[in-house]
Formats: structure tokens, C-alpha cells, sequence
């Protein structure tokens, strides 16, 4: 697929198949997020991949507490991209947003479905979520930036709404 053919026809898919997808897709889709630009080169995102599924189960269940919601906010997704940042960067909310934009173009662009899922910041603020980081080696203070739900969709992308009028306004 063309870059921009991905860019333009990209959807948030909120269905999954249960299928896995391989080890090499899934290296493929981090490794475009590894290539986001961060503020002054620093990297300052980690990309942790979670396909076990008990913890994947306890991560949507951690995220559906936090929306008072007993469904599964990752849409049966079998696969779980969280990006964290390091919030001693001054950017690295954009840091990590550039990333997840990356891992989520990347997913469309070899033919699998993806979306943002919030909540990673709430998640990873709370006891457990701490737990979580140190149990993964992960230390420092890192801010969850967002959970990318990935996997073969199992449902139809909806249409695009219509881009508004004045989205870009061009001064000459």
C-alpha cells in the first residue's frame, strides 16, 4: 500500500478476530513507531507489546474500571501496544502521540486493524499500574500516552465523516 493510499483510507477498528497476528507484523508496527520523530532526537517513548491474555484481560478490565464499564474497551483485540513516555521530556506527550500515530498507519498499512485507546495515563498512575512497570523493568516516571488495540478486524471500518470546510486555511 502507498504511504499516502494508508494515511487517507485508515479507520479506527473497533472489532477484532481472536487470531494472532505473527511476531514479524507486530515487529513491523513497533518498529514504524521507533521511527517517529521525538523533540530533539531524544526517544523518549517505550513501546511495550502485551500478548499474553491474562494480562491483556486484566489491562481492559483496569481500563473499563476507570470508564465504570463492564465491557471490553480494546474491542476483543488480541493484541495490546502500550506507549509510555518519559515525562522528564518537555515532549513527551508529542513524543509518544507521534508514535502511536506511527504503530496505528503502520497496522492499516499491512492489512491489519488498530485503535487508540485511552486511559493508559489513568492506568499507569494507579498502585497496580505502577506494579505493572516495575514487574515489566520498567523505571523512571513514565506517563502512559495511549493503548494501540490491534489485530485482523473483525468488523467493517466506518465511513469517514466529511473533513469540515475551514480545516486548513492557507496565508499568503
Amino acid at each position: 500500500m502507498q504511504a499516502l493510499d494508508a494515511l487517507y483510507s485508515r479507520r479506527s477498528i473497533k472489532g477484532f478476530k481472536p487470531d494472532m497476528p505473527s511476531q514479524e507484523i507486530i515487529n513491523q508496527i513497533t518498529k514504524a513507531g521507533m521511527a517517529a520523530p521525538t523533540g530533539m532526537g531524544m526517544q523518549s517513548p517505550l513501546i511495550v507489546v502485551v500478548k499474553n491474555k491474562a494480562l491483556r484481560d486484566e489491562l481492559s478490565k483496569l481500563n473499563a474500571d476507570f470508564l465504570g464499564a463492564n465491557a471490553d474497551p480494546f474491542y476483543g483485540a488480541p493484541v495490546i501496544i502500550i506507549v509510555l513516555a518519559d515525562k522528564n521530556r518537555n515532549t513527551f506527550l508529542y513524543d509518544g502521540s507521534l508514535v502511536m500515530g506511527n504503530m496505528l498507519n503502520a497496522a492499516h498499512a499491512v492489512g491489519l486493524g488498530a485503535c487508540w485507546i485511552h486511559r493508559a495515563k489513568e492506568i499507569f498512575d494507579s498502585p497496580r499500574g505502577k506494579e505493572l512497570l516495575l514487574e515489566w523493568g520498567i523505571t523512571g516516571e513514565y506517563e502512559g500516552i495511549g493503548h494501540v488495540a490491534l489485530g485482523y478486524p473483525a468488523v467493517e471500518p466506518k465511513e469517514a465523516k466529511p473533513r469540515k470546510a475551514d480545516y486548513v486555511r492557507v496565508i499568503e
